[in-house]
């Protein structure tokens, strides 16, 4: 039985993300017409770390579709807090749902997800790595408020090492013509390696600096990203680093008159309150158009399922493990270990995680 997952929008061609992003506007132009279509069909949100928006628009975007919810947003409050697999949990699950969206503190856990899964399973953020139906939404707004996705400088700024959304975001810009990115960071921050190589690949331009004020000026668009405390191997780690990027009025003054301001939230004190009512910053639409990409992709998902590549396309090498302590292979081991093999390189499938061989 062939299932169409959402792992890593890298896995579907360009022209399904476009017809999402459409089918996305169109509901948001007249949310009314979808009322109704997912009746009888249950989603299930299995999110293992916190959530208010990416959980809560799931559930919106399916009841009103007018279809129902089940799931948990502890694991201490499910079977997993008495050692049930992740494997076992999705089994459960797929005799209780049509579809699943989960969320998980381990890199290339929903792709394990659906390795076991009968019915769709979406990526609702992986540890650090990817959030795929954040990216849509990105790709929605910028599309709404922006009016392109092509031909942009893109600032990102704060946490570009451990955020899942600025990795993910990064990736599908390469897609289209013309983007260059500025990857404002402390060095402690910076950009992983394996981004650095898509961005090579896709033959983008892009610089690292500092300093968000010496360049506010030069952008199309600002996504500012939290300091995730929950990332850092330390509390001190985190406070060395928290504050050293805050947005405010100040700043805003030296942006373009067109720039708009992107945050995938929570904000802690990166963006000051002032902000908020600077037209310039789009991120409380950002998260309502997060209901209309979610209703899109729920709709593709069940109603007209996209053509996406094999789960796997690499092989097992016997006695290889990831060498990234985050990955999901190390937290459940009877999981079948993929690499894909460039030249010297083995890279994980779960975690894209690269080492030397």
């Amino acid at each position: 039985m062939s299932v169409n997952h959402l792992i890593d929008l890298s896995d579907w061609p360009r022209q399904n993300w476009e017809k999402i992003i459409r089918l996305a506007l169109e509901i948001e132009q007249n949310p009314s017409r979808f009322y109704g279509r997912m009746e009888g069909r249950i989603l299930a949100t299995l999110f293992y770390e916190p959530s208010t928006r990416t959980q809560n628009s799931f559930k919106s975007a399916m009841m009103r579709l007018g279809g129902q919810c089940v799931g948990f947003s502890n694991p201490q409050n499910s079977s997993v807090s008495k050692g049930e697999t992740l494997a076992d949990t999705i089994r459960i699950m797929n005799g209780y749902a049509d579809i699943i969206a989960i969320r998980h503190p381990k890199e290339g856990a929903a792709k394990a997800a659906a390795a076991y899964s009968r019915c769709p399973v979406i990526n609702a953020g992986d540890g650090g790595h990817l959030h795929p139906t954040q990216t849509l939404t990105d790709l929605v707004t910028l599309t709404k408020e922006v009016g392109r996705l092509d031909n942009l400088t893109v600032g990102i700024c704060g946490d570009l090492k451990y955020g899942r959304t600025v990795h993910s975001l990064i990736k599908a810009l390469t897609q289209f013509p013309n983007n260059r990115f500025i990857l404002i960071s402390t060095k402690e921050l910076v950009i992983p390696a394996y981004m650095k190589a898509i961005l090579d690949a896709a033959g983008c331009s892009y610089r690292e600096v500092t300093s968000l004020t010496e360049v506010i000026g030069e952008l199309d668009v600002l996504y500012m990203t939290r300091i995730q405390r929950e990332r850092f191997p330390s509390e001190q780690d985190y406070q060395e680093q928290k504050n050293v990027y805050i947005l405010d009025t100040e700043k805003m003054s030296l942006a373009r008159p067109a720039m708009k301001v992107l945050h995938p939230l929570p904000r802690v004190d990166e963006i000051t309150p002032e902000v908020d009512d600077d037209p310039r910053a789009v991120y409380f639409k950002q998260a309502q158009y997060g209901v209309y990409t979610r209703m899109a992709l729920i709709l593709t998902l069940l109603e007209k399922p996209c053509a996406g590549s094999a789960l796997f396309q690499g092989s097992a090498h016997s006695g290889e493990a990831c060498a990234n302590p985050n990955c999901i292979t190390h937290t459940e081991p009877y999981l079948k270990k993929s690499f894909i093999e460039t030249s010297n390189m083995l890279m994980c499938e779960y975690c894209e995680h690269k080492k030397l061989i």
